[in-house]
Formats: C-alpha cells, structure tokens, sequence
C-alpha cells in the first residue's frame, strides 16, 4: 500500500511537462535517513540545485519560501506552467500586439475600464503572447504610454474609439486620493469598509471603477503604504484634510461614548428638572432615531447604541485591555452589570419601601411611579433630608414594573428566580390582586 508522502509525490511530478518520464518512476520512491522521499538521479532532468531533494520541498519551497529559494522558485514554476502560459516579456512587444489585445478586451467587455485583477485569459479570442499577463498593470502606465503613445496621434485616435481611460496613466495615488473624494462626497465620511471595491456607476469616475478601496485604505493603516518617503507628510495632510480615520478602534469608541452621554442629557431633559444619580440606562434594542426633529447629531443617526452597550458588558468591546476606556464609562455612570441586574435591585428598593409605607402590604397601583420632592421657586427640590425615596428612583414607574412581574414573571427566570420570589413574599407581595375599580390612590 502506498504511502501519503509517495501520493503526493508522484502527483507534483505531474505536473513536469515531459509526462512520459514520470510514468516510468518506481511507485515506492527510495527514502533518505531523515525519512524524506529521494528523486532517483537519473529519473527526470530536473535542475541541478533539485536533484536528490524530495519533491514536496521542492513544492513547498514554491509556496512558502519564495524569497529564500528565489532562483530555484523561478525554474521550477517554469516547468510547472503549463503549456499556454506566456513565458516572453510583454513589455517588448511592440504596439500593434497590445491593440490586439485591447480590441479583444473591448469587443468582449465593452470598454476599456480594465480592472487591475483581470488576468487575460488562455483563449482563442486573446493574442497568445498576452496570456495569463494582467493587462492593466502593463497598458496602464506611464512608461507604456510614452514608449507606444506619445510620438503617435494617431493611435491616440485608436485607442479614444474604444474608451481608453487616459486617467488611468495617473500615479497610484492621485487615483486613490480622487476615490476617497468621491467616497467622501457620497457617503459624508471616509470610513471605508475592508471590502469595499469601487462600483462602475456614474457616480464614480471611470479610472477608479474596480479600485479596491477599502483594501488600500486598510493596508495604509497596517503598512503604511504610499507614506514613505518625501512625500509622506504632504500625503499625511492631504488625508487629514479629507477627515482620514488613522485609529478605527478609537473613533469607534469616541463615537459610543458621545451617544451614550447625548441620550443621558435627553433623559434627564424629558425627567424632571431635578438631575438624577449618573447612571445611564439605555434598552438593548434602541437605536439612535434619525432626523434633526428628536435633537441628535447626523453623524449619530440610526447608530445601534443598545446593542453596543450590551456588547460592551458581554464582550468587553471597545474596552478589553484599556482601563482609561473603562474608568472614562464610569465616570458618566455607565452600567457595567447590565439593565436586569441592576433593574432588578431598583425595583425591590423602591417596593420596600412602598411597603413600609403601606403597613407591610405591596399591592402598588398600576399608574403609580416612585414621586419626586415638591420643587420651590427656582425649580430646586425641597425636603430631601425627609423626603423617603432616593433621588435614583424618582421616576421609576413601579407599578408598570410589578405588573410586569406577575403576568410575564419579569425579573423572576434565571438562578436568582426563587431568591427574588422570597424578596417579594416578605414585602407583602400581592401575587392576584381583587378585581375591580381600585380606591382612588393619596400620596
């Protein structure tokens, strides 16, 4: 039985274009003391540099080691082409080759906006000579133009029929720095997504048509690609200028936390007057409402700041392995333990002492919300030495929420159930109310 190492052998041999020979190689390769399978010396004119090494080395070195075996790399991927594979320099063609290539390209596409991937295909609709070549990388350039274009109107005349996009010639650059300026002008920002490839609209210009985008954007960030060099500060300005997002991850959070201090100074407006505790609860389905009418800025229209709060409790977004980001969340009086939790505990305070104050007895009315102090001229409250409900519960709808409790056992599943269900028995919890009109209640 045939080993995997022999499989795989006899099967990256295939690949040498004189098959025949590969045929007569033994099916069970001869090993050397490290156990490696040995090319017989004779068996197939390899290149001198291969001769005795194992075949899967060779194959590897390809894939993974194309700089530390630069030479044996080159040989050997000669071999492995096949047949049709362009082996000649197509910069030495001359013109009349390239506009046969093109009038392919054009009678095929419709136009010439030749995506920097496209590799031409080994049909017979291409001239030989061009396949497997990524043609914009060759047409495209200044040094093509002046070799084949600039002494020459009339294959200006040629290539203007089919659509030639002379702003293609441009630098890498200023093609870059044109798409984030349209990307800028549609959007309102510069916050390119990973993916984001430019489309072939009539809202983009046709030399950045297929651009990837957010592909450059991401590998300046990472790489800082185009930012070396004498240029680099110039460039730098030129993406300030635009609003460039250097930090991701700090933006982010900058923009989580102005939500988060924009719907606690809302709250408190629709309150009272009277400032409540820091402590900032936000439902884990809302959504930043858009439209200038509920007095957000644009910027944060439709941002899901529900859900991000829940992931930064559950996930530690924005805030794993940064205390600043952490201690800055609770000074504005972030919720850590999340609505629930902590839902929970204002509800039992404040039914606590709704019993005391009712003999022992909890049979809250539904309309009944926890009261704030009388307020005096100047809208300060008055008698908060005597007043008996904590300024963090004024406004707790507490009626609603023990309703809330009995018909849909709220607060009441989880491990905690049975502890909170005491808590309820020992304040007077009345689990069915008497039906009826209610006496009108006094505060």
């Amino acid at each position: 039985m045939l080993s995997l190492q022999s499989i795989f052998a006899v099967a990256v041999l295939s690949y040498w274009e004189d098959t025949s020979l590969v045929s007569s190689l033994p099916l069970s390769l001869p090993l050397d003391i490290a156990g490696r399978h040995v090319l017989p010396q004779a068996a197939v004119p390899l290149p001198s540099t291969t001769t005795g090494r194992s075949p899967l080395r060779c194959h590897f070195n390809i894939i993974s080691h194309p700089r530390r075996s630069r030479g044996i790399t080159t040989r050997i991927k000669s071999s492995l082409q096949p047949e049709w594979w362009n082996k000649c320099d197509v910069r030495d063609l001359p013109y009349d080759s390239a506009l046969r290539v093109l009038t392919a390209y054009h009678r095929a596409q419709g136009d010439l906006a030749i995506s920097g991937r496209f590799v031409v295909p080994a049909t017979n609709e291409y001239p030989v000579e061009w396949h497997g070549v990524k043609l914009a990388r060759y047409v495209y350039t200044m040094k093509w133009w002046q070799r084949h274009i600039a002494q020459h109107k009339d294959r200006v005349t040629q290539l203007n029929q089919m659509g030639f996009i002379w702003d293609r010639l441009q630098p890498q650059w200023n093609l870059f720095m044109e798409g984030m300026t349209y990307y800028r002008s549609i959007n309102g920002h510069v916050l390119v997504p990973a993916a984001f490839v430019v489309p072939r609209t009539d809202d983009w210009p046709k030399a950045c048509w297929d651009l990837p985008l957010g592909s450059i954007v991401q590998r300046l960030r990472l790489r800082h690609d185009f930012l070396t060099g004498d240029n680099a500060v110039e460039r730098r300005k030129q993406l300030d200028g635009l609003g460039f997002i250097w930090d991701v991850s700090e933006y982010n959070f900058v923009r989580f936390f102005r939500a988060l201090r924009h719907f606690d100074q809302l709250e408190r407006r629709r309150g009272s007057s009277v400032l409540r505790e820091h402590s900032i609860r936000v439902p884990s389905k809302f959504v930043v409402p858009s439209g200038s009418e509920h007095g957000w800025p644009p910027d944060l229209w439709d941002f899901p700041l529900g859900a991000k709060c829940m992931a930064v409790r559950q996930k530690q977004l924005y805030v794993k392995n940064n205390t600043d980001r952490k201690q800055a969340l609770d000074q504005i009086g972030f919720r850590w333990s999340g609505n629930a939790t902590l839902g929970w505990l204002d509800v039992v305070h404040a039914a606590a002492i709704y019993s005391q104050m009712h003999g022992r007895v909890l049979n809250v009315p539904f309309s009944f919300a926890v009261p704030a102090p009388p307020l005096d001229e100047e809208s300060n409250p008055q008698c908060l030495d005597t007043w008996p409900w904590p300024e963090r519960l004024w406004g707790l709808k507490l009626g609603q929420r023990l309703k809330d409790v009995r018909l849909k056992g709220a607060y009441l599943k989880g491990p905690d159930a049975h502890v909170r269900r005491k808590q309820l028995d020992n304040l007077g919890f009345v689990w069915h109310p008497k039906r009826g009109r209610r006496k009108r209640f006094i505060e």
